[in-house]
């Protein structure tokens, strides 16, 4: 007997609205189940929002935020642990309750442990933010301390540079922005 998987949407994350120890995301009509980050992963989200900001303060082109949550679609709500949206672009992101509903120009992981976890930042989340028009993609590894930067190209997003502790992050979507890796862990 062959069973119909569930599709989910947005609407049954309602069911989870009370629980605070895990995150719930959806892609492509699949429930994803996290445990909330730990304290190093937070830690490292907060050294990249703030870089991202500083920069932004300094020319006024966007700004960052932690763990914004993007409603794409009723199957595809998902929870990227850093986002940066240029101003012109969030104005028209941003829904009347202030949720993302489109792709802001970067979008930035910190792995999780466990390779269900970097599974899915890694292949599908990636498939997701290149099919939705995320200009950027940083996975960032807190344990080996590096950073994988997938660029757009030709409608797809592809890994551009791998970059290490004493390496320097630029984007040429961000004029100007340059940090260490070491400085986001």
């Amino acid at each position: 007997m062959q069973t119909t998987p569930v599709r989910w949407t947005t609407v049954d994350l309602e069911l989870f609205a009370g629980d605070r120890r895990n995150r719930y995301e959806i892609i492509d009509g699949e429930l994803f189940v996290t445990k909330s980050p730990s304290w190093d992963h937070q830690s490292s989200c907060g050294n990249i929002v703030t870089v991202l900001n500083n920069w932004s303060d300094e020319t006024d082109l966007g700004k960052a935020a932690i763990a914004p949550g993007i409603i794409f679609s009723d199957s595809d709500n998902v929870i990227p642990d850093v986002v940066w949206a240029s101003h012109e672009r969030l104005k028209n992101l941003l829904d009347e309750a202030g949720q993302l509903t489109g792709a802001p120009e970067l979008v930035v992981e910190v792995l999780s442990p466990g390779e269900k976890n970097q599974k899915c930042d890694k292949e599908t989340k990636l498939k997701l933010y290149s099919v939705q028009g995320v200009q950027e993609y940083w996975i960032c590894d807190s344990i080996q301390k590096k950073v994988e930067v997938y660029r757009r190209e030709q409608a797809a997003l592809k890994l551009a540079a791998t970059l290490f502790s004493q390496d320097e992050l630029t984007s040429p979507l961000l004029p100007g922005f340059k940090c260490l890796v070491s400085k986001l862990f």
